[in-house]
């Protein structure tokens, strides 16, 4: 089994990366892909390989901490890589893991792929598994998810939080301030603030 990846991003496309391992190529798919498209140093990728009849897939994940939930999303009648995929895309670990010890239909219901029957296999089926994943978890249900979820009602206060993160990676004010006007157009206005660092990363990659 394939623990990790190490190498450097050689394409990037909306779902997945290519990383150039030692002049191999391996085809990673990973919940935000363009996140890792600026990187010109190695990267590291915690990988989960799955496989099944008619494929073989790799998925990475720059934690531990999303790969171990990734691994447990599975485990969930109903969730197969994809949306478990558009889980981590959704959420960040430890507010997906406090919405669910928290029985939080409403933020679960907002993740990609996620509709009510399936939150409540989701805390049914995990709730009392996800403190074993990793002991700083246990913090986990202290997370206030009223912030995350006022934030996704108004568009100016989401993307008042994304563009915080995107500085953080580097950004510039006026690349930002483009990125943002390009994205208008396709916005509902009930963007979570990771949905709109994805976005946003998918308007800077393109130039």
């Amino acid at each position: 089994m394939i623990d990790y990846l190490r190498g450097k991003v050689a394409h990037v496309e909306s779902e997945y990366v290519v990383l150039d391992v030692r002049d191999i190529g391996y085809q990673v798919f990973t919940p935000n892909p363009y996140a890792l498209a600026r990187s010109e140093e190695s990267v590291q990728l915690f990988t989960y390989h799955h496989v099944r009849e008619d494929a073989m897939q790799l998925f990475g994940f720059t934690t531990r901490d999303e790969q171990a939930l990734f691994r447990r999303l599975l485990e969930v009648s109903g969730i197969g890589p994809k949306v478990a995929l558009g889980v981590l895309a959704g959420g960040r670990p430890e507010t997906v893991v406090a919405a669910i010890q928290q029985e939080n239909l409403t933020f679960l219901t907002k993740l990609p792929g996620i509709g009510k029957k399936t939150a409540q296999r989701m805390i049914l089926d995990l709730k009392d598994k996800l403190g074993t994943i990793d002991s700083r978890w246990a913090v986990a249900s202290m997370i206030d998810l009223e912030a995350p979820a006022a934030a996704a009602q108004g568009q100016s206060s989401s993307w008042t939080a994304a563009r915080e993160a995107l500085t953080g990676l580097g950004y510039r004010e006026a690349e930002l301030d483009k990125a943002w006007t390009a994205m208008q157009d396709g916005l509902t206005g009930e963007e979570s603030p990771d949905a709109l660092i994805k976005k946003a990363l998918q308007q800077l990659f393109q130039g």
